[in-house]
C-alpha cells in the first residue's frame, strides 16, 4: 500500500513497524487503482514524448551543460532493474537491506527502476530518460507493506539502507518510501546521513485529500520533503501538504513500468515518488556544474531559484514549500545564491562533514536582474480572498521566455515560516 493510499489503522498497528507505505504507487495493486480515471494502459509510442515537463525543464538545454556526470545517486525503494535499456550502465553495486531472498537489482514491483529511470534513465531503446542521465543509481531494496513474503523481513530495513547510504560515496539520497511513525533508530541514521554531507529528498506521500498527516523521513527537519505538481500547474490534489513540505516538482502524469516484466510503460500518476525522483535529479545536475559545493550549497540554490511566483523572500507554501524546481535556472542562468556550505537551509543551523568547501561559484548571484523580475512580474497573482490561499502562475524554466504549465494558474496554500 502506498502513502498516498490510505490503509486501515488497523493494518497498520497490526504490521507495527512493517506497517510502511510508499509515498506512491509502490505495490501491484496500487499501481492501477486510486488515481483520477480509467485505468492507466501501456504505452504504444514513444515513453519520453509523455515527460511533459522535460522540455518546460529546458533539459535538452541543460544537458550541454552537465547530464549530472560525476554524482551518484542512492535509491532507497523496491530493488532496480539495471538491465533495462534505459539503465544499462547507470547501476552500481547497492545493498539488499530486506533480509529476503534476493538482492538490490530484484525489482519487486518496477517502482524502484522507474525511479531511478527518472533520474538516471539514458532513454535508450524508447525508454524514461532521466533529467539526470549522466548520473549513476546506487539502489538500496526495502520492503513495502505490499509485498507479501513468507520470510521473515528485516524490520531496520530503511534505517540500515540510510545507514549505508550515508557510508557511500553517492552525493545524494533519493527515498519515494514513508513511514507513519516516527522510528528512533531512523531518526539517527538520518542524522548521520547528514553529518556525512548527504543531500536527502523523500516524498510527502499522497495521501492528501485523507488523512494527510506528515510521512516520514520526510517530515524530519534535516530531509527535503517534496510534494508533487500536475501537468496543468496545479498542485497535486493527492500530493500531502503542511510545513513538512520544502519544495515541488512535477509527478502527475508521467510513464512508469507497468509491472515486473518490465515489458511495457503505463502512463499514470506517479505523485510525490516520481517527484522526488525528479527533484534529486535536478540536484545532481547542479552538484555536476558545482562540484566543490557542499549538500547545503545545493539545496539553498534549489530554494532559491524555485518558482514561487508572487511569494516573498522566506514566505512558503504548505503545498509547496519554497516552491517548483527550477535547476535551468542555475545551469543556465547562473542563477541562485549557495549561500554558507555549511549552514542547513532546513534548520539553519550549522552541519558537520561541510568543511573543505570552495568559495560560492562567482556566477551565482542571490540579486535577480531585471529579467528575473519581469519573469516574476509576469506571474500572474490574485487573492482568493482568503488568508491561507492565492492563485498564481508558475514558470518551470524561466530561462528566455515566462512558460506557464498548461497556462494554467493553482491554488496554492501559504503559511508563514521559517525559511
Amino acid at each position: 500500500m502506498t502513502a498516498g493510499m490510505s490503509q486501515p489503522r488497523k493494518r497498520h498497528a497490526f504490521l507495527g513497524l512493517r506497517g510502511r507505505l510508499l509515498s506512491t504507487v509502490a505495490v501491484a495493486a496500487a499501481w492501477s487503482v486510486g488515481f483520477a480515471g480509467a485505468a492507466p494502459s501501456a504505452l504504444a509510442e514513444d515513453v519520453q514524448s509523455k515527460q511533459w515537463y522535460l522540455k518546460l525543464m529546458h533539459a535538452e538545454e541543460m544537458w550541454k551543460t552537465t547530464t549530472g556526470e560525476g554524482v551518484k545517486v542512492v535509491v532507497i525503494d523496491t530493488g532496480v532493474n539495471p538491465s533495462t535499456s534505459s539503465l544499462e550502465g547507470q547501476v552500481l553495486k547497492g545493498l539488499d537491506a530486506t533480509g529476503a531472498e534476493g538482492d538490490e537489482t530484484d525489482d519487486y514491483n518496477g517502482h524502484g527502476t522507474t525511479m531511478a529511470e527518472l533520474i538516471a534513465g539514458t532513454g535508450r531503446g524508447g525508454g524514461i530518460k532521466g533529467l539526470a542521465p549522466g548520473a549513476k543509481i546506487i539502489p538500496m531494496r526495502v520492503a513495502g507493506s505490499g509485498w507479501e513474503t513468507k520470510e521473515k523481513l528485516n524490520s531496520l530495513d530503511t534505517t540500515d539502507a540510510i545507514r549505508a547510504a550515508a557510508n557511500s560515496d553517492a552525493k545524494i539520497i533519493s527515498m519515494s518510501f514513508g513511514n507513519d511513525f516516527k522510528l528512533d533508530k531512523e531518526i539517527e541514521a538520518v542524522r548521520y546521513a547528514q553529518s556525512k554531507g548527504k543531500l536527502f529528498f523523500a516524498a510527502v506521500g499522497n495521501d492528501g485529500k485523507k488523512a494527510n498527516g506528515p510521512v516520514y523521513p520526510a517530515a524530519y527537519p534535516e530531509v527535503v520533503g517534496v510534494a508533487a505538481t500536475d501537468q496543468q500547474g496545479k498542485a497535486s490534489e493527492t500530493s500531502q501538504h503542511g510545513e513538512f513540505v520544502d519544495i515541488a516538482a512535477p509527478g502527475n502524469d508521467l510513464p512508469r513500468w507497468c509491472d515486473t516484466r518490465f515489458e511495457s510503460y503505463c502512463q499514470g500518476n506517479g505523485g510525490t515518488s516520481a517527484a522526488t525522483a525528479i527533484t534529486s535529479a535536478a540536484a545532481a545536475l547542479i552538484w555536476s556544474a558545482h562540484p566543490d559545493w557542499t549538500a547545503n550549497q545545493v539545496l539553498n540554490v534549489l530554494f532559491d531559484t524555485a518558482g514561487r511566483g508572487d511569494w516573498e523572500k522566506g514566505e512558503l507554501s504548505n503545498y509547496l514549500g519554497h516552491g517548483i524546481i527550477r535547476p535551468a535556472v542555475n545551469i543556465l542562468r547562473g542563477k541562485g545564491d549557495p549561500g554558507a556550505p555549511d549552514i542547513s537551509p532546513l534548520t539553519n543551523e550549522k552541519t558537520s562533514g561541510s568543511a573543505g568547501s570552495a568559495a560560492p561559484s562567482a556566477s551565482a548571484s542571490s540579486q535577480p536582474e531585471e529579467k528575473d523580475k519581469a519573469d516574476d512580474a509576469a506571474m500572474a497573482g490574485s487573492s482568493t480572498g482568503t488568508d491561507d490561499s492565492s492563485q498564481l502562475g508558475l514558470i518551470i524554466g524561466g530561462v528566455a521566455v515566462v512558460l506557464v504549465l498548461g497556462g494554467g494558474a493553482f491554488a496554492v496554500a501559504r503559511k508563514r515560516r521559517n525559511a
